[in-house]
């Protein structure tokens, strides 16, 4: 009987002391985040640029795009997410996806596929290879001089883009700064309060909810 009451609790242990992401996502369940905070943004209108990095099967793209008719370009490198949102606005020209990922250069990599965790960071069986592009470069080709949102869910990857985008300058022509960061990265936490140290030279938080959402928005100068 003991037995079998302790494996009834080790299979069910979430219930009684739940990881830190649960209880961290708490507040931001009751708020429902995900359709309110993420998609208030006043200045966003029909002439407004969205950059989606980690568009997975592109919900928030449309999300975005269903409420202020804004142009936005997702980035997703993993093939079988990007065909998903190529179909799924195939028919939209003002919701662009592309089949690689923007970083800190240009390189390929191995990513472990996960579902809507797939990350550099994590250890799966199931891999991929993936293309990233210099950040920087790409707005230079595309003659991008500011983005009026860009929001970050990269599993990870989310410290070297920021930390690349604070360091080249390119964060001042940034108005809003959606990102989540991750725990499971290596020294996770100073990471995470040195970008946003850097960045509250140019922005200020509009939100934070620790490892979960928060947004920064350019302050005027």
């Amino acid at each position: 009987m003991l037995k079998q009451l302790a494996n009834r609790i080790k299979k069910n242990w979430w219930h009684i002391v739940p990881p830190p992401e649960v209880k961290r996502g708490k507040p931001w369940n009751k708020i429902d985040g995900d359709l309110t905070l993420r998609l208030e943004y006043d200045q966003l209108d029909e002439n407004s640029l969205v950059v989606d990095l980690g568009g997975f099967k592109g919900q928030f793209a449309g999300d975005i795009y269903a409420k202020y008719n804004c142009r936005v370009l997702v980035f997703e490198p993993v093939q079988k997410f990007y065909e998903i949102i190529r179909n799924r606005y195939k028919k939209n020209e003002k919701i662009t996806a592309f089949p690689f990922g923007l970083g800190n250069s240009n390189f390929s990599i191995s990513i472990n596929l996960e579902g809507d965790k797939t990350s550099l960071y994590k250890s799966n069986a199931q891999k991929e290879e993936i293309r990233i592009v210099d950040f920087v470069e790409f707005l230079k080709e595309q003659n991008i001089q500011k983005i009026d949102l860009l929001k970050i869910n990269i599993e990870g990857a989310e410290y070297d883009v920021l930390s690349y985008l604070i360091k080249t300058g390119t964060i001042q022509h940034i108005k809003n700064i959606q990102v989540q960061f991750h725990d499971f990265v290596k020294d996770a936490e100073q990471k995470m309060k040195e970008i946003q140290e850097a960045l509250t030279k140019t922005h200020q938080t509009t939100y934070s909810y620790l490892f979960v959402w928060e947004n920064w928005e350019l302050r005027h100068t």
